[in-house]
């Protein structure tokens, strides 16, 4: 018997509650985990919620959270690439990311096939914060889109834990970065992290500022925010840019006509998922050392935002709601 925040039914943060749960010995190819630190994502929150990607209604109670950090307790029958002391991190549990949920709890049964082992060189919270923050970002740098010298990148929610990461990669790259960002503070931030154009979208016209700032438009868009953001940034990309839709904080970004990609200058879309990146275990794998490297050389610096304990988890999903603070939010246990 253990603890975790369960829902029994789809609502507002107030669902979420602290209650024991019982997870039996690890089956054969799984393993045990000890979690030490629990990232709190937007897709937990549209999980908590019922969120429109979810095609089949849960079976409650559902304990939520798909991404965190800790130590290997004991493996089942079969088990040979992990043992246990060992520490791990993992994202997702092999199938969509909104299915099999269970990381808000100090403890889980997984897949030996879904862990990746932590270096020396990276702490347990930083793994928390950063697994699938930063592979949702070498997805987009290595397989859609990689920014070069010369070129300027829009990246929408630049002070969030993804837009963060986008931010320093695509600047180590050689490009100008133009970032959004909610507050003032939120600008100091990024433009420590390598933003050159901060934009208080708030209190300013973001496409008009990106016309002011670039002229012909930028190479690029970055987007996690999705509704509010994705339609106009149209109207920032130069002819044969790219806009990348990675995330959907304000809403599903609505239909989009195709002929209106030729008529403001034959732009290209993508909708990227991890889900498919993760799918090709050894890209996966090499993308997770390329982000140990990357940190580990002080290229990308981890920006944790905020930590709560797992059972202030509700605390957590208001202030990311609020939009509250830069950076990646992580429970502990």
């Amino acid at each position: 018997m253990m603890k975790a925040i369960r829902i029994h039914a789809n609502g507002g943060p107030e669902v979420l509650r602290w209650e024991d749960h019982t997870v039996p010995p690890p089956g054969p190819g799984e393993v045990r985990i000890r979690h030490t630190a629990i990232a709190v994502n937007y897709s937990d929150v549209n999980v908590r919620r019922g969120g429109f990607y979810i095609a089949n209604p849960l079976q409650f109670p559902v304990v939520i959270g798909n991404e965190a950090a800790g130590i290997v307790e004991s493996v089942g029958p079969g088990v040979t690439t992990v043992r246990p002391g060992d520490r791990i991190a993992y994202v997702g549990s092999g199938g969509p990311f909104y299915e099999n949920t269970g990381a808000y709890a100090e403890q889980r049964n997984l897949p030996a096939s879904c862990l990746i082992r932590l270096p020396a060189g990276v702490s347990d919270r930083q793994a928390a914060a950063m697994m699938l923050k930063g592979l949702t970002a070498s997805m987009i740098v290595n397989r859609i889109h990689r920014p070069k010298p010369g070129e300027t990148i829009l990246i929408h929610a630049a002070a969030s834990g993804v837009g963060l990461i986008l931010t320093q990669w695509a600047k180590h790259l050689g490009a100008t970065v133009i970032g959004t960002v909610g507050s003032a503070e939120k600008a100091r931030v990024v433009a420590a992290h390598g933003c050159d154009h901060p934009i208080l979208y708030r209190e300013t016209d973001f496409v008009a500022a990106v016309k002011r700032l670039t002229g012909a438009g930028v190479h690029a868009v970055f987007d996690g925010v999705g509704k509010d953001t994705f339609i106009p940034s149209l109207d920032c990309v130069r002819p044969f840019g790219m806009l990348v839709n990675y995330g959907n904080a304000s809403g599903h970004v609505p239909p989009l006509d195709l002929l209106l990609l030729a008529k403001k200058g034959s732009l290209s879309v993508s909708r990227p998922a991890v889900s498919s990146f993760q799918a090709d275990e050894a890209a996966c794998q090499a993308a997770c050392d390329e982000l140990f490297d990357l940190v580990a050389r002080g290229i990308i610096k981890v920006e944790l935002g905020r930590t709560y304990r797992l059972e202030d988890a509700a605390t957590a999903h208001r202030d990311l709601e609020a939009r509250q603070g830069a950076g990646s939010m992580v429970l502990i246990p």
